[in-house]
C-alpha cells in the first residue's frame, strides 16, 4: 500500500449518499493539510475540498458546496469525504492528497501536493 489509500467509492442512484476515507501513513499524517479531487473522463482534475486544521481552515469547490462534508479523524489518520444528494455530473474518479503542515499555504487548488493516493471510483446513474 501506497501513503494514501482511499476506499469507499461504488455506484449509487442520483440523490444518493457515500463516505469516502482516505487513510494517511504515520510518519507525516500529523497535522498535514489534506484535500479530495477529482477526474471524469475527457475532464481535467478538479478540486473539491480541503481541511487544515491547523488554521482552521475547510474549503469546498462551487459544484460541491453544501452537498460534500469533508472531516479527519486524526485518531486514526484518516480524512473523509461525506457526499449527499449526488448527481450524475458528480461521476468520477476521486483522489485524496497531503502535504506537510509547512508547504500547506492558501493555493490548495494547484499546488503540488507531496502524497496521493490512487483513487476511488464513484458511479452516479439511475
Amino acid at each position: 500500500q501506497g501513503d494514501l489509500v482511499e476506499s469507499g467509492g461504488g455506484s449509487v442512484q442520483p440523490g444518493g449518499s457515500l463516505t469516502l476515507s482516505c487513510k494517511g501513513s504515520d510518519y507525516w499524517y500529523t497535522s498535514a493539510c489534506m484535500s479530495w479531487f477529482r477526474q471524469a473522463p475527457g475532464q481535467e482534475r478538479e478540486a473539491i475540498a480541503h481541511i487544515n486544521t491547523a488554521v482552521g481552515r475547510r474549503l469546498y469547490a462551487d459544484s460541491v458546496r453544501g452537498r460534500f462534508t469533508i472531516s479527519r479523524d486524526d485518531a486514526t489518520k484518516t480524512v473523509y469525504l461525506q457526499m449527499a444528494r449526488l448527481k450524475p455530473q458528480d461521476t468520477a474518479m476521486y483522489y485524496c492528497a497531503g502535504d506537510y503542515p509547512s508547504r500547506c499555504g492558501r493555493d490548495w487548488v494547484s499546488k503540488d501536493y507531496a502524497y496521493w493516493g490512487q483513487g476511488t471510483q464513484v458511479t452516479v446513474s439511475t
